[in-house]
């Protein structure tokens, strides 16, 4: 995955929240413990937070930064942010050498940052659609591309609904849902 496939899934988080910023986005979203404000502005958190990997390629932590969206940010504002902070990742993304490494939990390489990206960006979008009762899935390609690249123990089936299972979204096949999980974005070199 690259900065392209970063690209789509801000625009089509773009395409599908703009609509609703005028509702009421306090509530939870969807199964989070997170308002849909504040699930936005995690959004863009882990956006910028990547994007830092990448531009200054910490080989043991997480860059000691963090998105501070004000208080007094409309939503259109905060999903603004979030759009922003895509951009951000993408243009890291865009002028990154394939043989860069940078931590996340380990060596990750620039297109484990892009699918991460992706997967916060469509997974979020959905958390929001499910708290603004705005019917909505991410959408299958991207999805079996993330899948591919973060979770690829994954069991086979429709990418979507897979991904949302592999993420505690849902069940799946008569499997329960999960309750913790995690990612593959570290490879070795």
């Amino acid at each position: 995955m690259d900065h392209e496939d970063v690209d789509a899934a801000v625009a089509e988080m773009l395409r599908v929240l703009s609509p609703h910023t005028a509702e009421d986005w306090t509530v939870p979203a969807g199964a989070l413990e997170w308002t849909c404000r504040q699930t936005a502005a995690h959004i863009g958190h882990d956006l910028l937070a990547y994007a830092g990997q990448l531009a200054a390629r910490p080989t043991d932590a997480y860059l000691p930064i963090d998105l501070n969206v004000r208080p007094t940010a409309s939503p259109a504002e905060v999903l603004q942010a979030a759009a922003a902070c895509g951009g951000l990742l993408s243009s890291a993304l865009a002028t990154a050498s394939p043989a860069l490494r940078a931590w996340h939990w380990g060596p990750c390489d620039p297109g484990g940052f892009a699918a991460m990206g992706v997967a916060e960006i469509l997974l979020h979008t959905y958390d929001i659609t499910q708290g603004l009762s705005v019917d909505w899935l991410p959408p299958a390609p991207p999805s079996a591309a993330v899948l591919d690249r973060l979770l690829p123990a994954a069991p086979p089936g429709d990418p979507t609904r897979v991904l949302l299972w592999c993420t505690g979204r849902g069940e799946l096949d008569g499997l329960p849902r999960r309750t913790s999980w995690r990612w593959e974005a570290a490879r070795p070199d």
